[in-house]
């Protein structure tokens, strides 16, 4: 049956230590095994002198969120150790995640309804029921719940991938579930996971194997310039192992290995700050794992070389920082800002994406340029007769026309062969405004942008994001200035045949921020490519354009002019994808 905590606002805002053996456990819900959870740390703590400052109670907290005073309750979550068993927590996590929500009016009873379309019945079942397929079932990691416990963390993670089937692969997500409820009702652990799930301004939670690709990526990433001498250290020692096996799990040196209370501590500033307080654990982690290994034999070279992996979670397990101590540490690495790591994120992200289209196959390559992966007879004979990019001369024969396009179908990634081209934007019928262009193409991904100068010259670009993404912003509600990804690409069609693909596709080496400036746009232009100079830009007009060499391409200047006026601007979306 449901389970509804009583208003519990009095013992958190009073709860500032453990005070009476009676009171060890009240701080969390009836599904958990709370004989099994460790309190003794706490008592082991240095006496206070009476000079600490006092815990701030939930009250303090949640006129600060709705005062939008986000960085203040930063501060707070980070330097309050509440204990273990501080009843704060069963309003405080719902209040974190609640500011996450997207869909603000989840009417009462929402989540009981769901259930009860899942499973025909709100009755807890006694028996298994089947996890959804993006959960890991090798860590499936229950703490401290009980069997109940577990059953209501099955039922949840069932009912949210019924909610959001666009949750792919999502191996944290059962520990997280697991966690929440330790200190809160089911209803209110479904709540707290669709906020988390939901965001739009911070990663909380991967929901797709490429997410998670990227994110265990970053993390080697950053390592290697926050945590030097530990990754060198590990290099040494095994140099047959490779980094790779090592950092894809990470995220389990936390969630499977660091004890309960380091856990909860973590959650409470991950609730609040994202996916980056946990970078930051896991480079406290390995920091703290190399200054073991140099003093303490347990740890020796021959003890891990054969798995560091495996030794790194053991280790956490036995970490010998106390909670404060471990955030402390992690909120003090300097460098290491969100906008550094969301930089590297979508670097990360350009390059596998780049190179999952890229790596497709030679055969599949080969096949793109056939006739089986080209638009069909009915579309080619559509764009030649709508086209006015594709037509060169007046008179130019239809062959020609057929050629261009064939060119130019062959450099598309392979998987947008196999769908059908369709006109969203042309000048000639649409009228030359930028605004139109938006309405009409913003919301497709990818799309063809080409451009026919009153010269008879022919270029273009691939985008590959949404033109609406110029109005995503940042954590300071910043628009980003630019979006896209490495599968962005220029061509040339007229007079010379050119394809012109992103530069970092060649190799991980650092190219900096010049070579990852693809699109741009606002309401006055748009522009592809940057960093000493702009590959395409065009005005509010859609009449006057330049283009120049850039760093992002490596391209020349796709008209010899430089400056050059529109003839014509079509922009092709792909139908089905």
């Amino acid at each position: 049956m449901p389970y509804h905590r009583a208003d519990t606002s009095a013992q958190a805002d009073k709860l500032s230590g453990i005070v009476e053996e009676s009171d060890l456990y009240e701080g969390f819900a009836p599904h958990v095994e709370t004989s099994e959870i460790k309190t003794l740390d706490f008592y082991n703590l240095p006496k206070q002198t009476g000079k600490e400052p006092a815990l701030r109670s939930f009250t303090e907290i949640q006129q600060l969120l709705q005062q939008n005073k986000k960085r203040d309750v930063k501060n707070i979550l980070r330097e309050n150790s509440w204990p273990i068993n501080s009843p704060i927590r069963s309003q405080l996590w719902p209040a974190l995640c609640a500011q996450h929500l997207t869909k603000q009016n989840i009417v009462d009873g929402f989540y009981w309804e769901m259930v009860h379309q899942v499973f025909g019945t709100t009755e807890l079942s006694e028996k298994p029921i089947m996890l959804p397929a993006f959960v890991d079932a090798t860590h499936c990691l229950p703490y401290h719940l009980t069997s109940t416990g577990r059953a209501v963390a099955d039922r949840i993670v069932n009912v949210l991938g019924y909610d959001c089937p666009d949750i792919t692969y999502s191996p944290v997500l059962y520990p997280i579930t697991s966690l929440l409820l330790h200190f809160m009702s089911e209803e209110e652990a479904y709540l707290c996971l669709a906020g988390l799930v939901g965001s739009k301004e911070k990663t909380f939670i991967n929901q797709t194997k490429l997410q998670h690709e990227v994110t265990w990526k970053t993390v080697m990433q950053i390592a290697k310039k926050h945590t030097k001498s530990a990754i060198a250290y590990f290099q040494r020692i095994c140099p047959g192992q490779k980094l790779e096996r090592v950092f894809m799990d990470w995220c389990w040196w936390i969630l499977a290995g660091l004890p309960f209370q380091h856990l909860v501590r973590i959650m409470d500033c991950f609730f609040h700050e994202g996916i980056k307080v946990l970078y930051r654990v896991a480079l406290v982690i390995l920091n703290l794992f190399h200054k073991e290994c140099q003093s303490n034999n347990e740890w020796s070279p021959d003890n891990i070389k054969n798995d560091i992996g495996n030794a790194l979670i053991k280790f956490c397990k036995k970490i010998p920082v106390s909670p404060a101590k471990l955030l402390h540490a992690a909120f003090s690495i300097r460098g290491l800002s969100t906008q550094y790591i969301s930089r590297i994120f979508i670097k990360t992200e350009m390059l596998l994406k780049s190179r999952s289209a890229l790596n497709s196959g030679s055969k599949q390559l080969i096949k793109s340029r056939s006739s089986d992966n080209l638009p069909t007879s009915q579309s080619q004979v559509n764009i030649q007769m709508m086209s006015h990019t594709l037509t060169i001369r007046e008179k130019l024969h239809s062959e020609s026309c057929r050629n261009l396009l064939f060119t130019l179908w062959s450099w598309l990634p392979v998987r947008i062969t196999m769908y059908q081209p369709v006109l969203l934007y042309t000048t000639e019928e649409h009228g030359c405004s930028l605004t139109t262009f938006y309405v009409r193409v913003e919301q497709h991904e990818p799309t063809l942008l080409m451009i026919k100068t009153c010269n008879n010259e022919v270029f273009g670009a691939y985008c590959s994001s949404r033109w609406f993404e110029r109005n995503v912003k940042d954590d300071k509600g910043q628009r980003q200035a630019y979006f896209g990804t490495g599968e962005t690409f220029l061509f040339s069609l007229y007079p010379e045949r050119a394809k012109y693909p992103w530069v970092g596709i060649e190799g991980d080496r650092d190219l900096g921020h010049s070579s990852e400036l693809f699109m741009a746009a606002d309401s006055k232009m748009i522009t592809i490519g940057g960093g000493e100079g702009q590959a395409i830009w065009m005005d509010e007009n859609i009449r006057f354009g330049k283009t120049d060499g850039c760093k992002t391409f490596n391209n020349p200047p796709l008209c010899p002019s430089g400056d050059f006026e529109i003839r014509v601007l079509e922009v092709y979306g792909f139908v089905g994808v």
